[in-house]
Protein backbone atom coordinates (compact mmCIF):
# COMPACT_ATOMS: atom_id res chain seq x y z
CA UNK A 1 0.00 0.00 0.00
CA UNK A 2 1.03 3.59 -0.89
CA UNK A 3 2.13 5.16 2.16
CA UNK A 4 2.13 9.26 1.95
CA UNK A 5 5.44 9.61 2.89
CA UNK A 6 7.05 7.23 0.06
CA UNK A 7 4.21 9.37 -2.44
CA UNK A 8 5.28 12.78 -0.82
CA UNK A 9 8.88 11.80 -1.34
CA UNK A 10 8.23 10.54 -4.79
CA UNK A 11 5.97 13.09 -6.01
CA UNK A 12 6.91 16.37 -5.20
CA UNK A 13 8.05 19.06 -7.92
CA UNK A 14 7.87 22.10 -5.72
CA UNK A 15 6.84 23.14 -2.14
CA UNK A 16 7.52 26.38 -0.83
CA UNK A 17 6.60 28.06 3.13
CA UNK A 18 2.63 27.82 1.94
CA UNK A 19 2.28 26.04 -0.96
CA UNK A 20 3.37 22.25 -2.48
CA UNK A 21 2.76 20.96 -6.36
CA UNK A 22 2.76 17.40 -6.36
CA UNK A 23 2.77 14.97 -9.63
CA UNK A 24 -0.47 13.29 -9.16
CA UNK A 25 -0.43 9.63 -10.00
CA UNK A 26 -3.21 8.63 -12.67
CA UNK A 27 -6.05 6.75 -10.81
CA UNK A 28 -6.11 8.58 -7.76
CA UNK A 29 -8.26 11.42 -6.69
CA UNK A 30 -7.31 15.26 -5.30
CA UNK A 31 -9.95 14.54 -2.63
CA UNK A 32 -13.37 13.86 -1.78
CA UNK A 33 -13.22 10.29 -2.87
CA UNK A 34 -16.25 8.20 -1.38
CA UNK A 35 -14.78 4.56 -1.96
CA UNK A 36 -11.05 5.11 -2.18
CA UNK A 37 -8.38 6.76 -0.79
CA UNK A 38 -7.22 10.57 -2.04
CA UNK A 39 -4.18 12.60 -1.48
CA UNK A 40 -6.25 14.86 1.00
CA UNK A 41 -7.07 12.12 2.79
CA UNK A 42 -4.00 10.04 2.29
CA UNK A 43 -1.88 13.46 3.96
CA UNK A 44 -4.23 14.01 6.78
CA UNK A 45 -4.29 10.19 7.52
CA UNK A 46 -0.68 11.08 8.38
CA UNK A 47 -1.20 14.06 10.24
CA UNK A 48 -0.94 16.72 7.17
CA UNK A 49 -3.37 19.15 6.19
CA UNK A 50 -3.73 20.15 2.37
CA UNK A 51 -6.16 22.64 0.49
CA UNK A 52 -6.80 21.86 -2.71
CA UNK A 53 -5.95 24.92 -4.69
CA UNK A 54 -7.88 23.50 -8.16
CA UNK A 55 -8.38 19.66 -9.26
CA UNK A 56 -8.00 17.36 -12.07
CA UNK A 57 -9.62 14.44 -13.12
CA UNK A 58 -9.45 11.14 -11.55
CA UNK A 59 -8.30 9.31 -14.75
CA UNK A 60 -5.75 12.67 -15.56
CA UNK A 61 -2.67 12.27 -14.38
CA UNK A 62 0.23 15.33 -13.57
CA UNK A 63 0.52 18.63 -11.83
CA UNK A 64 -1.74 19.42 -8.87
CA UNK A 65 -1.26 22.95 -6.61
CA UNK A 66 -1.86 22.72 -2.75
CA UNK A 67 -1.91 24.89 -0.08
CA UNK A 68 0.05 23.85 2.83
CA UNK A 69 -1.31 27.01 5.12
CA UNK A 70 -4.73 27.84 5.18
CA UNK A 71 -3.12 31.91 5.02
CA UNK A 72 -1.84 30.59 1.29
CA UNK A 73 -5.05 28.97 0.11
CA UNK A 74 -7.05 32.32 -0.47
CA UNK A 75 -4.63 33.44 -2.71
CA UNK A 76 -3.72 30.46 -4.55
CA UNK A 77 -7.74 29.69 -5.32
CA UNK A 78 -8.08 33.90 -6.70
CA UNK A 79 -5.38 32.88 -8.77
CA UNK A 80 -7.62 29.93 -10.79
CA UNK A 81 -10.88 32.25 -10.19
CA UNK A 82 -9.21 35.37 -12.33
CA UNK A 83 -7.26 32.98 -15.16
CA UNK A 84 -4.19 33.90 -14.00
CA UNK A 85 -2.53 30.66 -13.79
CA UNK A 86 -1.18 29.48 -16.80
CA UNK A 87 -2.33 25.44 -17.66
CA UNK A 88 -0.76 23.27 -20.40
CA UNK A 89 -1.97 19.59 -20.92
CA UNK A 90 -1.02 16.79 -23.30
CA UNK A 91 -4.26 14.82 -24.88
CA UNK A 92 -3.82 11.80 -26.71
CA UNK A 93 -7.09 11.36 -29.03
CA UNK A 94 -7.92 8.02 -30.54
CA UNK A 95 -8.17 10.46 -34.32
CA UNK A 96 -6.31 11.88 -36.60
CA UNK A 97 -7.11 15.03 -39.04
CA UNK A 98 -6.94 17.45 -36.36
CA UNK A 99 -5.94 21.22 -38.22
CA UNK A 100 -1.93 22.56 -36.19
CA UNK A 101 -4.27 24.61 -34.30
CA UNK A 102 -7.30 24.81 -33.15
CA UNK A 103 -10.15 26.56 -30.99
CA UNK A 104 -13.28 25.40 -29.27
CA UNK A 105 -15.70 28.15 -27.92
CA UNK A 106 -18.40 25.35 -27.09
CA UNK A 107 -20.58 26.62 -23.84
CA UNK A 108 -20.75 23.57 -21.39
CA UNK A 109 -23.85 22.71 -19.34
CA UNK A 110 -24.66 19.58 -16.59
CA UNK A 111 -27.47 17.41 -18.03
CA UNK A 112 -28.53 13.98 -16.74
CA UNK A 113 -26.87 12.19 -14.02
CA UNK A 114 -24.76 15.47 -13.50
CA UNK A 115 -23.12 14.96 -17.09
CA UNK A 116 -21.10 17.62 -18.34
CA UNK A 117 -22.43 18.33 -22.43
CA UNK A 118 -22.28 20.46 -25.06
CA UNK A 119 -25.29 23.22 -24.66
CA UNK A 120 -26.53 23.00 -28.17
CA UNK A 121 -27.27 19.62 -30.49
CA UNK A 122 -24.43 18.25 -31.82
CA UNK A 123 -25.20 19.05 -35.90
CA UNK A 124 -25.04 22.87 -34.61
CA UNK A 125 -21.42 22.86 -34.09
CA UNK A 126 -19.54 24.46 -36.81
CA UNK A 127 -15.92 24.76 -37.62
CA UNK A 128 -14.80 27.84 -39.58
CA UNK A 129 -10.88 28.73 -39.74
CA UNK A 130 -9.75 26.13 -37.12
CA UNK A 131 -12.34 27.42 -34.56
CA UNK A 132 -15.07 25.35 -33.39
CA UNK A 133 -18.46 27.28 -32.08
CA UNK A 134 -22.08 27.47 -32.35
CA UNK A 135 -24.51 29.70 -33.34
CA UNK A 136 -26.12 31.73 -30.52
CA UNK A 137 -29.90 30.32 -31.32
CA UNK A 138 -28.77 26.82 -30.43
CA UNK A 139 -27.37 27.01 -27.06
CA UNK A 140 -30.30 25.85 -24.95
CA UNK A 141 -30.76 28.12 -21.99
CA UNK A 142 -33.47 26.10 -20.25
CA UNK A 143 -30.25 25.31 -18.09
CA UNK A 144 -27.13 27.42 -17.13
CA UNK A 145 -24.68 27.43 -19.28
CA UNK A 146 -21.33 28.36 -19.19
CA UNK A 147 -18.73 29.90 -21.94
CA UNK A 148 -16.12 27.67 -22.15
CA UNK A 149 -12.67 27.61 -24.40
CA UNK A 150 -10.01 25.09 -24.82
CA UNK A 151 -6.83 26.03 -27.60
CA UNK A 152 -5.04 23.13 -28.88
CA UNK A 153 -1.82 23.07 -30.50
CA UNK A 154 -0.77 19.58 -32.60
CA UNK A 155 2.74 18.09 -31.76
CA UNK A 156 2.72 14.61 -33.76
CA UNK A 157 0.55 12.51 -35.44
CA UNK A 158 0.24 8.44 -35.67
CA UNK A 159 -1.54 6.22 -38.08
CA UNK A 160 -4.59 6.23 -35.63
CA UNK A 161 -4.10 8.75 -33.02
CA UNK A 162 -2.81 12.63 -32.41
CA UNK A 163 -0.97 14.03 -29.46
CA UNK A 164 -1.97 17.85 -28.72
CA UNK A 165 -0.93 20.31 -26.11
CA UNK A 166 -4.07 21.61 -24.57
CA UNK A 167 -4.52 25.05 -22.84
CA UNK A 168 -8.03 25.41 -21.51
CA UNK A 169 -8.81 29.18 -21.00
CA UNK A 170 -11.74 28.84 -18.94
CA UNK A 171 -11.79 25.74 -16.04
CA UNK A 172 -15.03 23.85 -16.34
CA UNK A 173 -15.38 20.39 -15.15
CA UNK A 174 -14.42 17.87 -17.89
CA UNK A 175 -13.82 20.71 -20.11
CA UNK A 176 -11.07 19.20 -22.06
CA UNK A 177 -12.58 15.87 -22.58
CA UNK A 178 -15.75 17.09 -23.41
CA UNK A 179 -14.94 19.84 -25.92
CA UNK A 180 -12.52 17.22 -27.63
CA UNK A 181 -15.06 14.28 -27.36
CA UNK A 182 -18.00 16.57 -28.72
CA UNK A 183 -16.10 17.86 -32.23
CA UNK A 184 -15.53 13.86 -32.88
CA UNK A 185 -11.86 13.65 -31.42
CA UNK A 186 -12.21 11.81 -27.85
CA UNK A 187 -9.03 11.37 -25.35
CA UNK A 188 -7.96 7.54 -25.77
CA UNK A 189 -9.22 5.52 -22.99
CA UNK A 190 -11.66 8.10 -21.21
CA UNK A 191 -14.68 6.37 -19.58
CA UNK A 192 -16.97 9.25 -20.32
CA UNK A 193 -17.02 8.60 -23.84
CA UNK A 194 -15.80 4.49 -24.29
CA UNK A 195 -17.60 1.81 -22.39
CA UNK A 196 -14.61 -0.44 -20.31
CA UNK A 197 -11.64 1.10 -21.86
CA UNK A 198 -8.81 -0.74 -21.97
CA UNK A 199 -5.72 1.72 -21.19
CA UNK A 200 -5.48 4.63 -19.02
CA UNK A 201 -7.37 7.94 -20.39
CA UNK A 202 -5.02 10.09 -22.26
CA UNK A 203 -5.17 13.48 -20.41
CA UNK A 204 -1.93 14.24 -18.75
CA UNK A 205 -1.52 17.66 -16.70
CA UNK A 206 2.12 19.09 -18.37
CA UNK A 207 2.69 22.45 -16.63
CA UNK A 208 1.65 24.95 -14.58
CA UNK A 209 2.82 28.72 -13.77
CA UNK A 210 1.23 30.14 -11.08
CA UNK A 211 2.53 33.24 -8.48
CA UNK A 212 3.71 31.30 -5.28
CA UNK A 213 3.40 32.55 -2.26
CA UNK A 214 6.87 33.98 -2.08
CA UNK A 215 5.64 36.43 -4.67
CA UNK A 216 7.94 34.76 -7.63
CA UNK A 217 6.05 33.26 -11.01
CA UNK A 218 6.81 29.72 -11.11
CA UNK A 219 6.58 27.28 -13.76
CA UNK A 220 6.15 23.73 -12.36
CA UNK A 221 6.73 20.82 -15.11
CA UNK A 222 5.75 16.86 -15.20
CA UNK A 223 6.68 14.57 -17.73
CA UNK A 224 4.27 12.38 -18.57
CA UNK A 225 5.49 8.40 -17.67
CA UNK A 226 6.30 5.68 -20.34
CA UNK A 227 2.14 4.20 -20.16
CA UNK A 228 0.88 7.73 -21.03
CA UNK A 229 3.65 7.50 -23.79
CA UNK A 230 2.90 4.42 -25.17
CA UNK A 231 -0.79 5.53 -25.71
CA UNK A 232 0.00 7.50 -28.98
CA UNK A 233 1.20 4.22 -30.60
CA UNK A 234 1.24 3.42 -34.16
CA UNK A 235 3.82 4.33 -37.01
CA UNK A 236 4.28 8.58 -36.91
CA UNK A 237 2.95 9.94 -40.34
CA UNK A 238 3.53 13.43 -40.05
CA UNK A 239 3.51 16.37 -37.80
Amino acid sequence: MTTWADLRAARTLYEDDGALVLDKPVGWSVMGERHDTDLVRLAADDGEKLWPAHRIDKVTSGVVLFATRLEAHGDLTRQFNRRTVGKSYLAVTGTVGLPDEGRIELPLSVGRKNRVRIAAPREAIALVDGVWTVPDDAVDTSKETYPSTTTFTRLESRERATLLEVHPLTGRRHQIRVHLAWIGHALVGDPLFEKNPTTRTGLHAHRLAFDAPDGQRRTVTAEPDDEFRALLGGAASGT
